[in-house]
């Protein structure tokens, strides 16, 4: 860990720590944390082996501490929400639509840098599939919440939904997701377009079709059918 890690570090102990003293509902805190508990230790473990950039760091601490802080407060009584409220003209408070929004935001950087160094996502691969595992993990989230919601109390479901009486929520912060996630990439496409001498042939490769491709589905299964076993039996 690299001093930069260890002031992002100290920097997310300390808001989580003020958002555990005394949460206005601890048990909505409780389960708002489980994905503190389960992917800060996955984050600091895997970096042993796979290091992300420092910007991809900076932009998961944001998120968190934003996702913390909602937490002490429940999303629907945040206090900056009203003043959102406010801003927007909404009738209601608005800091899950701003949580939902910046996880699309500011993780989909991190997302494209994984696809580019693990998957040598290319091209245009590179900008559309961050704002797809986006939308696919908001949608696992929403689904994560309905579950939980049906498990526990029902005030603390209530609290962890942060409906707020909207039947459309769920689909709402999905769509919030994406268009963050597509903001970002915008953004980043922005950049390799003034910067990256070969940004728009790059694009071009990455929709062409190589001159030995093939279909797959039964044409593959076919070849591994009649091909024979690497053993040799």
């Amino acid at each position: 860990m690299t001093r930069y890690h260890g002031v992002l570090l100290a920097l997310f102990g300390a808001v989580w720590t003020w958002a555990a003293i005394e949460p206005r509902y601890p048990h909505d805190w409780l389960l708002e944390n489980y994905l503190v508990f389960i992917f800060v230790p996955v984050i600091l473990l895997t970096g042993r082996w796979f290091r992300l950039s420092k910007l991809s760091y900076t932009l998961i601490t944001v998120f968190m501490s934003l996702h913390v802080v909602g937490s002490h407060y429940t999303y629907a009584e945040v206090p900056f929400g009203y003043t959102l409220q406010q801003w927007f003209g909404a009738e209601r408070n608005m800091y899950d639509r701003l949580v939902h929004f910046s996880f699309g935001l500011l993780l989909a950087y991190p997302v494209r840098e994984l696809f580019l160094r693990v998957a040598k996502t290319r091209g245009v691969w590179g900008y559309w599939f961050p704002v797809e595992l986006v939308l696919a993990f908001s949608a696992i989230y929403e689904i994560i919440e309905w579950i939980v919601a049906l498990q526990v109390a029902p005030a603390a479901g209530l609290a962890f939904l942060g409906a707020q009486g909207d039947v459309w929520d769920a689909q709402k912060d999905m769509l919030l997701a994406a268009v963050g996630a597509t903001v970002a990439m915008c953004g980043v496409a922005l950049v390799h377009w003034r910067y990256d001498p070969a940004f728009a042939s790059e694009l071009r490769a990455s929709l062409r079709i190589g001159r030995r491709d093939a279909p797959l589905g039964e044409e593959s299964l076919k070849k591994l059918l009649n091909d024979p076993p690497r053993d040799g039996s």
